[in-house]
């Protein structure tokens, strides 16, 4: 019995012999008929000699690609939002350390400083996102402030990392204290160390507030890339718990330098695209490396369905270049000129003989 996964190789293999076997006995049938077809020389163009290999290379096409259609298991899409990840044999990751304490509510932050900081970090996160094919990536968040907790691990769902970035008052859930970025990095790289080497990227995104220059936690081998994103206003900050708040870039650019990645004050301006492209891979990966067995097959389809209905219009057309039967050129005299044109001739031939001496029409004149 054969299974279904080898049907489409084998019902195109078939119809593409069967072809090639018809239109060898068509050849051999209408060779005969080659002078009143294609005139004296008895062949047509030299492209049209190929018609009957790509007559049978479109049907072997079209039945493959409709026969692994039917085999294909449909894909489900949901409504809730979420979206399935492209291959879970081979996942990868988005993991976000997001900074909630209390100083990124500070409203300093955005090109008119008139945005919290929290406010600023949703408004670049949900460009970043835009900008990320997330059916391919399933995401993570680490919450820090006095110590890190995991919000959510491996979500497809954007709208559940969009009310994290908004207005949750998570640091609640954590006791007062200084932040500790440092713990949100050991939390994401705890998460991270089963994951398959170089799937994930890190985002950091935090002011950069009481950053200790010592205790960097190691990453595993799953982090592929790191981006650290900087928000606030870099030059005047505002107070609180007794001293001034303001974005660290020094610390945030020694961070993503430690972590092998690279620093971005999104204050004003969002992440590039051409920093996401290098740091996802994005414009390294071949365009046709996405494309999966559905898609192969729906163009397989559509490009037997078109050779097969364009051949015998471009076989009409230019597949030779005689053309029998009678062709009426403009210099060839109607039937009715033509008569009229012979009697004048006769008219004119009478008119001369009479003008002769010693004919019989002379004589009676």
């Amino acid at each position: 019995m054969v299974e279904l996964e080898y049907l489409p190789e084998i019902a195109a293999s078939a119809l593409l012999v069967l072809t090639l076997g018809a239109e060898w006995l068509h050849e051999r049938r209408t060779k005969r008929m080659a002078r009143l077809a294609f005139g004296p020389l008895g062949r047509a163009a030299a492209w049209a000699q190929a018609a009957p290999y790509l007559r049978s290379l479109a049907v072997g096409a079209l039945t493959w690609g409709l026969a692994t259609l039917f085999v294909l298991v449909p894909q489900k899409h949901s409504t809730d939002g979420g979206a399935s990840v492209s291959d879970a044999r081979d996942p990868r990751h988005i993991l976000m350390v997001l900074d909630v304490s209390p100083s990124m509510r500070l409203v300093d932050a955005g090109p008119q400083r008139k945005l919290s900081r929290m406010q600023r970090a949703r408004a670049v996160m949900e460009s970043f996102f835009d900008r990320v094919p997330l059916s391919r990536y399933a995401v993570s968040v680490v919450a820090v402030y006095n110590g890190a907790k995991a919000v959510v691990v491996d979500t497809t769902d954007f709208e559940v990392i969009r009310n994290i970035l908004g207005e949750l008052p998570m640091h609640h859930a954590f006791r007062s204290g200084k932040t500790k970025l440092f713990d949100g990095l050991e939390e994401a790289a705890r998460i991270a160390q089963p994951w398959n080497p170089g799937s994930a990227t890190l985002v950091l995104v935090s002011d950069g507030d009481t950053v200790p220059a010592t205790g960097m936690p190691k990453m595993p081998a799953s982090i592929r890339s790191t981006i650290v994103i900087g928000v606030g206003d870099p030059q005047a900050g505002k107070f609180i718990d007794g001293r001034n708040s303001r974005q660290d870039v020094a610390t945030l650019k020694q961070i993503a330098a430690r972590l092998g990645g690279v620093f971005h004050n999104a204050n004003e301006s969002h992440v590039s695209t051409g920093l996401l492209a290098e740091a996802f891979g994005l414009e390294s990966e071949n365009p046709f490396a996405a494309l999966t067995r559905r898609e192969y097959a729906l163009l397989a389809c559509a490009l037997g369905a078109l050779l097969l209905a364009a051949l015998p219009v471009l076989l009409h057309r230019f597949g030779t270049q005689w053309r029998p039967g009678v062709v009426e050129d403009k210099w060839i005299p109607r039937p009715v000129e033509a008569h009229a044109q012979r009697a004048q001739r006769g008219s004119m031939v009478r008119a001369a003989l009479a003008a002769r001496p010693g004919t019989e029409e002379a004589r009676s004149s």
